[in-house]
């Protein structure tokens, strides 16, 4: 890939580790399905504001529309929420490590998805590393006698698997412009939350300036501008180096948990965090290939 590749890559991976340590600011003035509510509507906002400007095209087709508004409760206003839920009572690296399994969720359920792609025994080593690496994260907490802390690692874990359904679901929308796509995705998961969460929690009050910085960044920057760099950046590196930004986020969300909102660090996190790591190298096989010896040109 060419450095400018790199950068986005690395970048994404850096802003969506950020992503954790926003929702952490941001639960401390809002309930967690108005921090949900509060990212996909700047992110709607954000990504109709760059289609209408681009005039990229959007689908008329009702179908369609019904279809990604739906698409949007699963891709985005569930996961958002889920990690808002989960970080009540866990540390944002901790969140952050969780995420890195959505590739090792996403093997598992397309295995099973009709016309997905079946595991090979490559991919399924790295999914128990995965799986692995959930385990050591939880034992610490139920060895602590926090129960609590181990369901949020639990509930947390739902928001990879949603990404995981929403990314085999997402081929029967390959035809259409991607941002636009996002756009309404994001309108329908505002749409969706919107009310759950005024009914539950009431309307938002927001009276710290940290917290309208940090709806406005992970809103705008951290959604609406880092899927429209993803959607570019797509076509020029491949699917299988998109993936890198999972490998950077966890260490990204983990660093900034700890030394920015001072959350302990336990070496449960690092050895959790590792197994992770090494199963997204196992499904990527990146590793393998490398390792594989060149046959010389004859």
């Amino acid at each position: 890939m060419a450095l400018k590749y790199w950068l986005v890559i690395f970048i994404l991976g850096i802003g969506w580790g950020m992503s954790f340590m926003f929702n952490a600011i941001l639960l401390r003035e809002l309930g967690p399905l108005s921090v949900s509510m509060g990212r996909v509507g700047f992110g709607a906002l954000g990504c109709w504001i760059y289609v209408l400007a681009a005039r990229k095209p959007v689908p008329a087709a009702p179908g369609r529309w019904l279809g990604l508004l739906g698409f949007g409760v699963l891709s985005y206003a569930g996961p958002f929420a889920f990690y808002a839920l989960g970080q009540q009572h866990i540390a944002s690296g901790v969140a952050g490590i969780v995420n890195a399994t959505t590739p090792a969720m996403a093997v598992a359920v397309s295995h099973f998805w009709p016309g997905g792609e079946r595991a090979t025994v490559l991919k399924s080593l790295g999914v128990l590393c995965g799986f692995l690496g959930i385990v050591l994260l939880s034992l610490p907490l139920l060895q602590g006698g926090q129960p609590s802390e181990a369901w949020a690692v639990l509930i947390t874990l739902c928001a990879p698997l949603c990404y995981a359904f929403s990314v085999n679901i997402a081929r029967s929308f390959r035809d259409m412009e991607p941002v636009a796509l996002v756009a309404i995705a994001l309108t329908g998961a505002t749409a969706a939350i919107a009310p759950l969460a005024i009914w539950s929690e009431g309307l938002p009050h927001v009276t710290r300036i940290e917290t309208w910085a940090s709806l406005l960044v992970i809103g705008f920057v951290l959604t609406s501008a880092a899927f429209i760099a993803f959607y570019w950046v797509l076509p020029k590196v491949g699917p299988t180096n998109i993936t890198l930004p999972t490998l950077i986020a966890p260490v990204s969300a983990l660093f900034l948990g700890t030394f920015v909102l001072k959350e302990q660090l336990l070496a449960a996190h690092l050895w959790g965090m590792a197994a992770i790591l090494m199963g997204l190298l196992l499904i990527d096989g990146r590793i393998v290939r490398l390792r594989m010896p060149r046959r010389p040109v004859r």
